[in-house]
């Protein structure tokens, strides 16, 4: 089966997608990746790397095609804006024009925001005669305003009425959530297209990096009880709640410590308030790479999962919640709906509301005065769940019967 990934983002930016492209090479798919110049998250592009110009790069086997962007920079709402439309554009004009004259079985999108990226893989998949298979990671235009990005509501009108195209002229929607059903039902043309396909964890035998910052940061970690934060630091995260928390934790002398391992958005806010709030349970490690993780989770007392008090939100699952799971340690949900399901199913920590100071703070209390072996128990709960509903194996093998089922159904002379 010859598919073709059409995607804003790929390796060496890190995103879930690149581990399944090669799990999916190993059952026998060939793929190539239509995708940008890497330059995530930090906004610049990667060094090795020129935002202008296509260009051809193989991949552990995988051909990937970069298009030229706008890369995204930082803090500026502009310049995101001319980052989604500038891939969405190349991938029109430059993507038609460098696989001209090439078949392909399939059309897969992996869809983080911007939805728009979608546009670009319409026109091939027509080109192509092609059926399309869209994996939604975030909805619009319910993020854009949950977000505060877009407020204006006949630009929120203008975004819904795109999405609305996409969803009516693809044959496969597949959503990590199940929340995510009822509002891309309510834009889709027929709810039967959509499909239930979660982000899966990557194997934990990955190479792991265990240099000296790594090392450094895991001993501080383990030397007490520790709650992890670990990704994207943006408005999305509700990390003021966080900090409150830890501000009412420290008042009442609790030796608990955070630690908000990323960067992000609210970098600069957070160690501003640390800063002028006296709090010395709260660190900013910065980032580190996806290889060092593993050794971080596993010093860890507890890692946290939070989102805003947004209804968007409780439908989403966030994607750390399944790299928490298979870390095997507690997890502290604070959020609602699906994400807090989740870890509640599985018996592998506790959940609060989304946005409560409080709350965070009592359930951050809880899971410290629990005995060593109760949380160990909730830890190996979590690896379980994650091993039996979120194994990248199993979930590579479901989307290549998928892929395969939408190819046979369609009909050849489409």
């Amino acid at each position: 089966m010859r598919v073709l990934l059409v995607s804003q983002y790929f390796w060496p930016e890190n995103f879930g997608i690149n581990a399944l492209t090669l799990a999916l090479r190993e059952r026998g798919v060939t793929l190539t990746v239509l995708t940008g110049k890497p330059n995530y998250p930090d906004g610049s592009i990667f060094p090795g790397h020129s935002a202008w110009g296509c260009r051809r790069e193989d991949w552990q086997g995988i051909e990937v095609v970069r298009v030229p962007l706008f890369p995204r920079g930082r803090r500026s709402a502009l310049r995101l804006v001319l980052n989604y439309l500038s891939f969405a554009a190349a991938g029109l004009f430059f993507g038609s024009w460098i696989l001209r004259g090439r078949r392909f079985d399939a059309v897969f999108v992996y869809a983080p925001s911007p939805l728009l990226q979608a546009l670009p893989a319409l026109w091939l998949a027509r080109l192509k005669r092609a059926p399309l298979a869209l994996w939604v990671q975030d909805l619009w235009p319910e993020s854009l305003s949950a977000t505060g990005f877009v407020r204006n509501r006949t630009a929120l009108a203008l975004v819904a009425r795109v999405v609305r195209f996409i969803y009516r002229h693809t044959e496969r929607i597949l959503v990590p959530s199940e929340g995510f059903r009822a509002p891309i039902a309510a834009l889709a043309d027929d709810a039967r297209k959509i499909r239930y396909y979660p982000n899966a964890w990557v194997d934990e035998t990955a190479p792991v990096a265990a240099d000296a910052p790594v090392a450094a940061l895991a001993a501080r970690l383990a030397a007490g009880f520790s709650v992890v934060f670990a990704g994207n630091l943006g408005t999305a995260q509700a990390l003021d709640t966080v900090i409150d928390a830890a501000e009412r934790l420290q008042r009442e002398g609790s030796p608990v410590r955070f630690f908000l391992i990323g960067s992000g958005s609210l970098s600069g806010w957070l160690a501003a308030e640390i800063e002028r709030r006296g709090l010395a349970n709260v660190e900013l490690p910065g980032r580190f790479p996806a290889a060092a993780m593993p050794v971080l989770y596993a010093a860890a007392g507890a890692l946290l999962v939070s989102l805003r008090d947004e209804p968007i939100f409780a439908w989403t699952i966030p994607s750390k919640v399944q790299g928490y799971l298979a870390a095997g340690r507690p997890v502290i949900a604070a959020l609602n709906g699906e994400g807090a399901r989740v870890v509640a199913a599985a018996g592998a920590g506790f959940t609060c509301p989304a946005g409560d100071a409080a709350a965070l703070a009592d359930t951050v209390r809880r899971l410290a005065a629990l005995n060593p072996g109760a949380r160990s128990k909730m830890g190996d709960n979590a690896r379980r769940y994650a091993a039996e509903h979120f194994a990248l194996e199993r979930l590579a093998t479901n989307l290549h019967v998928l892929l395969d089922e939408m190819v046979a159904v369609r009909p050849t002379d489409a």
